[in-house]
């Protein structure tokens, strides 16, 4: 039996029991980003809010995509997980607010996804698959067993990203 372990707004968790799924339900501009060492069947999941602290803060908080992937894999790397064996998977990022005149304003979901590709970029961690964009929030779900990430959208099936 799987055990569902909700992870949610400005959080991250990270499990090695093969019979967890990590949640984090109803993402819209939100970005999800799961962490997986496949030696040690380690996971984590993130679900950052924003791209990064206002005005440049220096606020470490898994609340902002930048510095939640580094707590992220700092939480990894002390269970034990090797940076180069980890693979990166990523849903979220859709933008919500589509009223004329404020695609900028409110692009949220594009400067988290943004964020997240540098931030990754940076680390030299493995982006190898994403489902991001789009108008329609998404709930994922992460399997510490095998490091699969599904997707579900509000009236559709869940299917694998």
């Amino acid at each position: 039996m799987q055990d569902n372990l909700a992870v949610g707004l400005g959080e991250y968790k990270i499990s090695h029991t093969v019979s967890d799924v990590l949640v984090a339900y109803g993402l819209g501009s939100c970005v999800g980003i799961g962490l997986y060492d496949p030696q040690l069947r380690l996971a984590g999941l993130l679900h950052a809010v924003l791209p990064s602290s206002p005005n440049g803060a220096v606020e470490k908080s898994a609340k902002y995509v930048t510095s939640g992937i580094e707590l992220l894999l700092e939480e990894m790397i002390k269970a034990g997980a090797v940076p180069s064996r980890i693979i990166v998977r990523m849903a979220g990022g859709a933008n919500m607010l589509t009223a004329p005149g404020f695609a900028h304003t409110f692009n949220i979901g594009t400067r988290n996804v943004e964020a997240a590709h540098e931030t990754l970029q940076r680390l030299r961690l493995r982006l190898v698959a994403e489902e991001v964009g789009g108008t329609i929030g998404r709930t994922v779900r992460f399997y510490v067993r095998d490091g699969r990430m599904t997707i579900r959208t509000v009236g559709n099936q869940e299917r694998e990203v």
